[in-house]
């Protein structure tokens, strides 16, 4: 069964679960600007108990493909405890961004790194690797930097996980867009259903809910279903029982 849900507040999120008619929550658990790691829950057993889909996020300073050694070895290590924390969780999967590499750096030594990654370790939950927005040096904002990133980590068990607001701002067909992913990927994952407060190829990363954003509502809901896989918004707060009651709805007509 296809999971409706959102990234709520990690404090309390079997309550904010709750509040907003989500089936599923994605939280971050540890500092999402940080490179601490995660401790255990003291809700970790009501976690697990109150049958929640549960997905977890990496914090953003995780970037696996950096030349530099100081980002690069944290990031690995940095997968390796929150995937092990998701995994006390029953999570279905860890979303992690696609990652740079810096200016003048070959793209595909970030591309490499990503395989290392992989070759050098197993995790306790899949690894979603996230599309991100902008930048040059992006190793999975674009489908042809996706298609390379798969030709190095395909073989491992990794997944993918589609960000509507970030394909949008990459310039990126939604109405397409699933079926190209596929036919690299060979599955998509998970959705993170936002709207964008920019247009369409603006490179920027901005979420907005279904009512106020540019995307058309009917076109995220197009994304999801033609996904057939969970889904979580990561709209603003006040919107997001209206999101997921939308999707609810438009899935079922």
């Amino acid at each position: 069964m296809v999971l409706i849900g959102a990234h709520v507040r990690g404090d309390d999120p079997v309550a904010a679960a709750a509040e907003t008619g989500a089936d599923s929550v994605q939280l971050f658990l540890a500092d999402p600007q940080g490179w601490k790691k995660p401790v255990p829950r003291d809700d970790a057993d009501a976690l697990v108990a109150s049958g929640l889909g549960v997905y977890a996020h990496a914090p953003y300073l995780v970037n696996v493909a950096s030349t530099n050694n100081r980002i690069r070895i944290p990031s690995r290590n940095m997968i390796a405890q929150h995937a092990a924390a998701a995994a006390s969780l029953g999570a279905r999967g860890l979303v992690v961004h696609g990652g740079h590499v810096g200016d003048g750096d070959d793209i595909a030594v970030g591309i490499d790194n990503w395989r290392k990654t992989f070759e050098r370790a197993t995790f306790p939950v899949r690894v979603l690797v996230e599309n991100t927005a902008g930048g040059e040096n992006a190793c999975a904002r674009t489908l042809d930097r996706i298609a390379m990133l798969w030709d190095a980590i395909g073989q491992y068990d990794v997944g993918l996980c589609l960000d509507t607001c970030h394909a949008w701002a990459a310039g990126e067909d939604l109405e397409t867009v699933v079926e190209r992913v596929r036919a690299i990927t060979g599955r998509v994952d998970l959705v993170h259903a936002n709207s964008s407060r920019d247009p369409a190829a603006s490179a920027r990363d901005r979420h907005a809910g279904f009512a106020s954003g540019t995307i058309p509502p009917e076109l995220i809901a197009h994304v999801v279903r033609e996904a057939a896989c969970d889904a979580l918004v990561e709209t603003p707060a006040e919107t997001q029982a209206e999101d997921i009651a939308f999707l609810r709805a438009a899935l079922a007509s």
